[in-house]
């Protein structure tokens, strides 16, 4: 069984160490890197703490996932940050995940949920898609330097 959680600003070692994980595990899914972000401060774990709202997944064998929700311009919100860690995979972690940042998006009524997903990346697309996700036709350039392709999906939202 598995437990989604909002985490607070006093479990900053705990999200970093799940973060640092995730960069270590799929360096080619996320903008950022491990030694990037194994140089953070703890006050830069917090800030992030206190600028999203970040879920952790669990499960009796310990942090299984991780999500945030950023509040992003007018009426719509953005998923960041997902991962699921591969010993939880194909257990639907990533569906609660994504369930918690669709009901957070929706309590507070915004109208839109976005993410964006790198060309390629189909596992997540698939999930995304199962939760009524689907491409807007957005697409950029990915990471300076790479040869790769980010697409935006979104969903409408409808509050509680």
């Amino acid at each position: 069984m598995a437990t989604v959680r909002l985490l607070e600003i006093g479990d900053w070692a705990l999200y970093r160490s799940v973060r640092l994980a995730s960069l270590a595990e799929s360096p080619a899914a996320f903008w950022s890197s491990l030694a990037r972000e194994e140089a953070f401060a703890p006050s830069v774990w917090q800030d992030r703490l206190a600028a999203r709202n970040t879920f952790l997944a669990e499960t009796a064998d310990g942090p299984a996932g991780l999500a945030a929700v950023v509040p992003d311009e007018g009426a719509a919100a953005e998923l960041v940050g997902m991962w699921v860690a591969p010993s939880a995979r194909g257990r639907g972690i990533g569906d609660l995940l994504v369930r918690a940042a669709l009901e957070w998006t929706a309590d507070r009524g915004f109208a839109e949920l976005r993410l964006w997903v790198f060309e390629g990346n189909r596992h997540a697309e698939r999930l995304y898609a199962r939760h009524g996700f689907a491409r807007t036709g957005r697409a950029e350039r990915g990471r300076p330097g790479k040869d790769e392709m980010q697409f935006e999906m979104a969903r409408t939202v409808t509050a509680r």
